[in-house]
């Protein structure tokens, strides 16, 4: 059979990325991983949540991001590389979102946390994991920042096998996704 040039085609995987993130042979690797990056979530939040300056006014945000957007003692510019984002950041700032924003990051950090160590819609917690990092590492802060983007973005890819050891595996078998209803979701046939 003859291929065309043009026109839609499918594009394989490879083999190993194939099995790395769609089969339930490396279902082990993504537990570990995980379990990790949840643990990480549910202690950065643990803190947070019993912390008034976090839970009440807010003013743990306000500091950090007063700082981020500009270092009054350093002659440096500001840790945030990007104008739009420093915008963004100070209009927060104006708008006083701190007291309500600080209340949100510490329970969104609490709820990825617990999904990814429940293994619970794993490719949403770990997008919300992702992007949580994403705007931590834009204002500035490194820590361990990148190193769970990169996982966060990992997992993202490979939900289905991420979830296999976890609360993932009944979702899909009983609920399904969009693509593909599960028990519940399935015309009977009579």
């Amino acid at each position: 059979m003859k291929k065309a040039l043009f026109g839609p085609i499918n594009v394989e995987d490879a083999p190993f990325f194939k099995a790395l993130f769609n089969s339930s042979k490396f279902a082990w690797l993504w537990l570990i991983v995980r379990i990790y990056v949840g643990y990480q979530w549910v202690n950065a939040s643990l803190h947070k949540l019993s912390a008034p300056e976090w839970m009440q006014t807010g003013e743990a945000l306000k500091g950090y991001w007063m700082r981020a957007v500009s270092m009054p003692d350093a002659p440096a510019k500001p840790p945030i590389n990007y104008e739009w984002y420093r915008s963004f950041i100070q209009s927060m700032l104006d708008n006083q979102s701190y007291v309500w924003f600080g209340k949100l990051i510490a329970v969104g950090e609490l709820l990825v946390g617990i999904a990814l160590i429940l293994g619970c819609f794993v490719g949403l917690a770990a997008f919300f994991s992702a992007l949580m990092n994403l705007n931590f590492l834009l204002a500035g802060s490194l820590s361990s920042g990148p190193i769970l983007l990169v996982l966060g973005i990992l997992l993202m890819f490979a939900w289905k096998a991420a979830g296999y050891y976890g609360l993932n595996r009944a979702i899909l078998y009983y609920i399904g996704t969009f693509w593909q209803p599960g028990k519940w979701f399935q015309k009977k046939i009579v």
